[in-house]
This record gives structure tokens, sequence and C-alpha cells, in this order.
């Protein structure tokens, strides 16, 4: 279940529970590429609460439809991913390696509340 937080124009907030469907990943890359189309930095706040599966199905062209937002990595600013699990996390400071040119913090739900006041500027 993905749920968009209510944020400002250059900042995608998000939650995102239980299974990451095909639909989740259609609607963040949507939300992606409008905000890149209208800013030239956005920043992201994502939230992971028990995940319990990925939906595989279709997943390649999802990929596909994604790989063109590779070339705009720099234009991401603030990141952080507020996650209840570890395995979650560690992906997400395994991702924030890859992009050392972006500010990133990986957190447990106790810091929520600082992570989100973090990416939107505060």
């Amino acid at each position: 279940m993905l749920t968009f937080l209510p944020s400002p124009d250059d900042v995608i907030a998000v939650t995102v529970a239980n299974k990451i469907t095909g639909e989740d990943f259609d609607q963040m890359l949507e939300r992606l590429e409008s905000k890149l189309a209208t800013h030239d930095k956005v920043h992201v706040f994502a939230e992971a609460i028990s995940i319990d599966g990925i939906e595989v199905s279709g997943l390649g062209s999802r990929l596909a439809r994604a790989m063109p937002l590779m070339g705009k990595l720099r234009r991401f600013g603030r990141v952080a991913v507020v996650a209840d699990q570890a395995w979650v996390r560690g992906v997400a400071r395994v991702e924030s390696a890859m992009l050392p040119f972006v500010g990133y913090r990986v957190v447990e739900p106790d810091q929520r509340a600082e992570a989100l006041e973090w990416v939107l500027g505060g």
C-alpha cells in the first residue's frame, strides 16, 4: 500500500506498507517524473512499514521506464528513508553509498519526525 503525504511541490513524501505492487511503482514513477519536469532539485521522504513482499510481475518494463531517471540522479537533494526493518535500512544505505552527491539519511521510526523535517528543509 502506497500513500502520498502532504508536502511542498518539490518534495515527494510517501509511506509504503506491506507489499509493494506494480501500481505503487507506477505511481512513484509518475510522481517523480512530474516533479523532475518542474523542479531543479527534488527531495524525497520515504517511509517503509513492515514490507513483506515486492510484486515482480511487470518489473522489467517498469525498470526500463525508470532508466532515463538515472541521468537525473544529481537532481536529487535530500533523501530520507525511515524503515522499521533492518534489511530495508541496509538496502537504503547501499543506495546512499552509490549516490555520494545526494544528502541521504537512513533512520528508524523513532527518528521519523526529524527525518521529515530535514527533507522539508527544516
